[in-house]
């Protein structure tokens, strides 16, 4: 049967400027980081795809090494958009980035223009594109002249091969440095991807969130469930069919300690006082700052995109709802911030 979107598609969702740039994305996008890979067949992965599609989601967010195995999910979006998408292309920002391991030897991975060039090229490919929407340089490489790395991203959009160019995870100092190279070179920095979360705050703590309103980029968080924890799910100490049974995974020991769980309680009090679910309360924060486009969202069933949907009926946040979340997570913060070479805390 013929996908068919739905004609209200745009009835419900809320959608934002990227910075000061034209470009629109909805308050929630959606990922393919973890959920969308090999071990997703076709019709669940269209299943979650066309209802986010038809609640107003028109922004996915992929990358080179995204799976298991990677590549895979670029390559089942890449499916999805010449089965069921493609009438819809021009209604849809697909983004895509570069950075982490993706091939053997010093080409495949960092930042130089060689690997940047040869991601995309590979990317654009395995999605079946002409374009995507946005090219992200994933992480910051210290061996690499920044001016190689933004030169790559100018180079993507003078080739057509990407409309808007991002960075993600990038300190201030490298933000603000990378907004500089770029826009010398006429190109505009149009949005940063950093993690954020309610008990992952150093985009304010190091001044990366303020930096990019005062330059007039757009944001969009990821991880703003911080994996799964802000759900509440882990706090019954069940991890079976979770990101936590996998010790190798991207689900640390660090975001289950007794001290972050604890936290994760006193949020569930004030997310039942307002009527929702702990993921929509922890959607609402990260949402509550001008600066924040769009948050994104990973999900592995139709539920839990319905669920993560659910925060467009209550968005706002009064100031004495902030300082009581202020309050429940002062003793539950994970002091994550990036580095090169992975995530350090």
């Amino acid at each position: 049967m013929t996908y068919r979107a739905d004609p209200a598609r745009y009835d419900s969702m809320q959608y934002r400027h990227s910075g000061k740039s034209g470009l629109q994305l909805p308050v929630i996008s959606l990922g393919l980081w973890q959920n969308f890979g090999g071990t997703r067949d076709y019709p669940g992965a269209m299943e979650i795809l066309g209802h986010a599609f038809d609640a107003g989601i028109t922004h996915f967010d992929l990358a080179n090494n995204y799976g298991p195995p990677p590549g895979s999910s670029e390559e089942l979006f890449g499916q999805v958009m010449a089965r069921d998408f493609r009438p819809y292309r021009d209604e849809m920002i697909v983004s895509t980035k570069a950075g982490y391991n993706m091939w053997p030897g010093p080409y495949g991975e960092f930042g130089s223009r060689k690997y940047l060039t040869a991601s995309l090229d590979q990317s654009l490919k395995r999605l079946g594109l002409d374009y995507v929407d946005i090219f992200y340089s994933h992480r910051y490489d210290p061996k690499t002249p920044l001016e190689e790395t933004m030169g790559a991203l100018a180079q993507a959009v003078r080739a057509g091969k990407a409309l808007y160019v991002g960075i993600s995870s990038y300190p201030q100092a490298e933000t603000r440095e990378a907004y500089r190279i770029l826009k010398e070179m006429g190109v505009a920095t149009t949005i940063h991807q950093p993690s954020y979360s309610v008990i992952n705050r150093w985009i304010e703590n190091d001044g990366t969130i303020d930096a990019c309103g005062e330059l007039g980029i757009g944001m969009i968080a990821f991880s703003p469930l911080a994996q799964g924890v802000l759900s509440g799910k882990y706090n019954s100490g069940q991890v079976e069919g979770t990101r936590g049974e996998n010790p190798n995974g991207s689900l640390r020991a660090s975001h289950i300690e007794p001290r972050v769980l604890d936290a994760v309680d006193k949020l569930g009090v004030i997310a039942k006082s307002r009527g929702q679910s702990m993921v929509q309360l922890a959607l609402s924060w990260a949402l509550r700052r001008p600066e924040m486009t769009s948050a994104l969202v990973g999900v592995r069933t139709i539920e839990q995109l319905k669920d993560n949907l659910g925060v467009l009926n209550n968005l706002s946040l009064s100031a004495e709802e902030i300082a009581a979340i202020d309050e429940a997570t002062k003793g539950g913060q994970m002091e994550l911030h990036p580095s090169p070479r992975g995530w350090l805390r």
